[in-house]
């Protein structure tokens, strides 16, 4: 099965299953659906950033410093934090990641989804999909934000960034 075929449960403005379609009828009809976002740090407390590959089919080849992806149809989002987190980091025994907050992200043109923040400690080796992510390195907070202004980077991993940095400032998100 393609990526293109997972079934995604479709929701309404409040985060309520209103029905179900495969991912790429989704994206095509910017249908609402559900996403996590799991923000990884290793011991150090660099964050896991990466370029997405070419062949993704939303934000091909942008960088992002989020894992993370679809929520399945039926599918909870601390279940799918795990799973993504795991998949893209290419590791297993992770700890569960701990869920920060939630938000719709509504872009007007790529579509809108329920997003779920998490973050999670990775301190065993990574070894990322090769399918998923093109290139990848740990960064520092400041060097991550140097890089915020140098590279093209996901739009909804931007918004969830921004959202995370103000839950852990205490700003209003």
């Amino acid at each position: 099965m393609s990526a293109a075929d997972e079934i995604l449960d479709i929701v309404d403005e409040n985060d309520r299953v209103v029905g179900r379609s495969p991912r790429g009828e989704a994206y095509a009809r910017g249908l609402r659906h559900r996403a996590v976002f799991v923000q990884a740090r290793d011991a150090a407390g660099r964050v896991f950033v990466h370029r997405r590959t070419a062949t993704k089919l939303v934000f091909p080849s942008l960088y992002d410093m989020f894992v993370g992806g679809v929520v399945g149809s039926g599918e909870s989002y601390d279940d799918a934090a795990l799973r993504e987190a795991e998949e893209e980091l290419g590791v297993s025994g992770l700890p569960r990641p701990v869920f920060r907050f939630k938000f719709l992200y509504d872009d007007g043109a790529a579509g809108s989804w329920w997003s779920a923040v998490y973050e999670v400690r990775c301190e065993l080796p990574v070894r990322p999909q090769v399918e998923e992510v093109a290139w990848h390195d740990f960064l520092t907070d400041d060097e991550l934000t140097a890089r915020l202004g140098e590279w093209a980077w996901v739009p909804d991993g931007l918004a969830a960034y921004e959202r995370l940095r103000a839950y852990r400032s205490g700003l209003p998100r």
